[in-house]
């Protein structure tokens, strides 16, 4: 067995009695026939066995904590989910938690929630998906693993984080390996992903070749689904269903469990609520029905807990706590903002987080006990993003000036978290695919009535890469370091591919921060010290 890492967990490990899916293969619509290629690679085909549900979709895990976390399948036809959890690979021990039974309406996926786990351990699980008329006759088991979340401090916790895949058409690659940025960053062996976004391109069609500025052709795994923008329902689900396709993130996700958030590409760039499209790709032309088909798509897609069949809130924003060291906010700045615009009004109670959810946010960081506190935004808080010639779409609007528009509630929320006295926040963002490092200081600022603070910017992970993002100078950013391409849509052959990585030391409480580039090179380091307000 391969080891590649201090846990001894290889790649063959996670993936052991799961088939793999051919980089080439078109992957069928719900309820259409297996088709009769499966990998390349050949074990697959001969674990096959026939009639019996299948999870060639791989498995993973999601929001996992000191003593729960969920596990996800998909399953090829209607199957009881089961998964048995054990604390060794030998499953010599076992423990049986039923799941739901997976049937069309979920497009044949299924989520189990795991509890009363061990804290700090290296948890192994197995999926098996069951005959639902003849339990006896059950699937070849697709195994995954995670570890829980630590309770003492000593254990310290490491994570990456990244956004934006499969987009300005640049999908699956086989040439190049496919997400191989996937392989790498399960090389580390993170604790969990923070998936900070646009996790698929459902505006975002492909073609199978695209030639590059020097000539060299990149070619594109194509699905019916992403031949066209994503409308109805089959289609957004056909978008989460592409990049399953690719076996480095299948291998990753079985080994790395995931806290994931949306932004703007589930349904279509730069969209808000009670938009109607003009734009002749699209036949539906609300916004807001086109949101529910795509939100329904992504909760059946990731195991959210907020997201979870029957439960009562249905949304995204949520607080992962992950043991003493640290809890993780999830923002939605899509669900609840208001129209993109000028943004420069002078009362704005909206803003782009919605009054209950920056309520939300405001209490649960009073409440947190956790040494750090990452706020994972899905957009940036000071680079200028426009919407056009004249609108802009995310937090800034490059008025250097007093805040105004969506900086209001900005404002509220810093001086929140200054005059509580909240410890140890840091942002993490993607959203404008290059990377870079931003100190906010009120020093600097025109509003000054908030602690210092870091904001960390990555991505993409397979998308097109762009210039940097102007600054606005309202609450002081500095950008300490940056990489971007200088020009746009720069696709992954030519680099500017990025994700983040956290370490919070358990002994210390010393939180590092490092900014890295596809191919493992660390571009950007800085160190964090517990206990201050701010940052």
């Amino acid at each position: 067995m391969e080891q590649e890492s201090g846990s001894g967990i290889g790649r063959r490990s996670v993936l052991r009695g799961g088939a793999l899916v051919s980089a080439g293969l078109v992957l069928p619509s719900a309820g259409a026939a297996v088709p009769a290629v499966l990998s390349a690679s050949g074990p697959a085909a001969a674990q096959t066995l026939s009639g019996r549900p299948e999870a060639r979709w791989g498995v993973q895990a999601g929001d996992v904590t000191t003593s729960s976390a969920l596990v996800w399948v998909r399953s090829d036809r209607p199957a009881r989910m089961i998964v048995e959890t054990s604390a060794t690979e030998s499953f010599r021990n076992t423990r049986g938690t039923h799941g739901p039974l997976i049937s069309p309406g979920t497009d044949f996926t299924g989520t189990t929630a795991l509890s009363g786990l061990p804290p700090g351990e290296q948890v192994h699980y197995r999926v098996v998906l069951a005959d639902p008329d003849d339990p006896r006759r059950t699937g070849e088991p697709v195994h995954g693993t995670f570890r829980t979340a630590p309770v003492r401090r000593r254990q310290g916790v490491r994570f990456v984080w990244s956004g934006d895949l499969a987009g300005q058409g640049w999908g699956i690659n086989p040439e190049r390996g496919g997400y191989r940025i996937f392989e790498e960053m399960r090389r580390g062996d993170p604790d969990f992903f923070l998936f900070s976004g646009d996790t698929i391109y459902a505006d975002g069609p492909l073609t199978g070749s695209v030639t590059l500025p020097d000539g060299r052709v990149w070619r594109n795994v194509t699905t019916e689904e992403k031949a066209k923008v994503a409308e109805t329902l089959a289609e957004f689900r056909g978008n989460f269903r592409y990049n399953l396709l690719d076996e480095n993130l299948r291998c990753f996700n079985a080994q790395v469990p995931a806290i994931v958030q949306w932004d703007d590409h589930e349904v279509l760039n730069n969209w808000y609520p009670g938009e109607f499209l003009d734009d002749a790709r699209y036949t539906e032309k609300s916004v807001d029905v086109l949101a529910a088909r795509a939100k329904r798509a992504f909760s059946e897609y990731f195991p959210v807990p907020t997201l979870r069949p029957g439960h009562t809130e249905g949304r995204v924003h949520r607080v992962v706590r992950h043991g003493p060291l640290l809890d993780v906010f999830v923002l939605d700045m899509r669900t609840y903002r208001n129209r993109n615009s000028p943004n420069r009004q002078p009362e704005d109670a909206q803003g782009i987080l919605g009054r209950e959810q920056l309520e939300w946010l405001k209490r649960e960081l009073r409440r947190s006990r956790a040494m750090w506190k990452v706020i994972a935004s899905d957009m940036p808080l000071g680079l200028v993003v426009p919407d056009g010639a004249t609108d802009f779409e995310a937090v800034a609007n490059a008025d250097p000036g007093a805040a105004l528009g969506r900086e209001l509630q900005i404002v509220e929320l810093l001086r929140h978290i200054k005059h509580h006295r909240i410890t140890g926040t840091v942002w993490l963002t993607t959203d404008v695919h290059h990377t870079s490092a931003q100190h906010y200081d009120p020093a600097r600022a025109a509003f000054g009535d908030f602690e210092p603070f870091w904001e960390f910017v990555s991505g993409p992970l397979n998308a097109g890469a762009f210039p940097a993002a102007a600054l606005d100078s309202t609450f002081g950013p500095e950008r300490v370091f940056m990489k971007a391409p200088a020009r746009a849509n720069v696709s992954p052959a030519e680099g500017y591919q990025f994700y983040g990585e956290v370490d919070i030391d358990g002994e210390s409480g010393e939180l590092t921060v490092r900014l890295r580039e596809e191919g493992g090179t660390v571009l950007f380091t800085t160190v964090l010290q517990p206990g201050r307000v701010g940052q």
